[in-house]
């Protein structure tokens, strides 16, 4: 059995707990940044904004913060399966910097949403926000998961399960983001399928933590 180096393990420990501590932050900032109900007057969300100014920007901060923990994650994935100089390699870091930007979009809107002058922004940038969304259903996710999943099925690196699991995740986000295109705000569970996509990432951290990295390719 080929014998990874101390650092080697060391290496993927730290990049299963980076994908961890990216997974928690993210459902801790989802926790936090609740934004006001479809439907609600614009009086209301006024009022809203007042009233959780701070939750919605600590939330802001760690939808900012937990992305970045699971990008380096995926990176440490392509570079442990040896995929840097691949296709699928370099498919894997656009899908991860699009999945960033889609991500500090939204960010920005939470945030927008507090000026009070010149006229208050609350009502304007919850519609922006509703938009936003069908991005990270359309393309940043499928253009993550996609490449990961076929840089998984070709190393030894996790169990391939997750390589094929990525890639319907994929196909899942895809299809969703087609079929409710339409809709302006994504009904509730189709949001709330996001949340697999956590259960993958936190699943596929655990288990190279688990590991060690004795499956790295020679």
């Amino acid at each position: 059995m080929h014998q990874q180096s101390i650092p080697d393990r060391r290496f993927c420990i730290f990049s299963g707990l980076s994908g961890a501590i990216g997974v928690i932050l993210l459902g801790l900032s989802f926790a936090l940044a609740n934004g006001p109900a479809p439907g609600t007057s614009s009086a209301d969300m006024v009022t809203f904004a007042q009233l959780h100014g701070t939750a919605i920007l600590g939330g802001a901060w760690l939808q900012a913060v937990g992305p970045v923990f699971i990008v380096l994650f995926a990176f440490a994935l392509v570079h442990l399966a040896g995929a840097t100089a691949r296709l699928a390699g370099w498919m894997t870091f656009f899908g991860a910097a699009t999945l960033m930007i889609v991500s500090l979009i939204e960010i920005t809107f939470y945030i927008a949403a507090l000026f009070p002058d010149p006229q208050p922004m609350m009502p304007i940038s919850n519609n922006l926000i509703y938009a936003v969304q069908h991005l990270y259903f359309i393309v940043a996710a499928p253009a993550l998961f996609l490449p990961l999943g076929i840089v998984l099925i070709r190393s030894r690196i996790l169990p391939r399960v997750f390589g094929y699991l990525a890639i319907v995740l994929a196909a899942v986000f895809a299809v969703l983001g087609m079929a409710f295109l339409n809709r302006l705000i994504l009904p509730d569970p189709v949001t709330a399928f996001a949340a697999i996509q956590a259960l993958w990432w936190f699943a596929a951290a655990v288990t190279l933590i688990i590991r060690g990295g004795f499956g790295r390719p020679k």
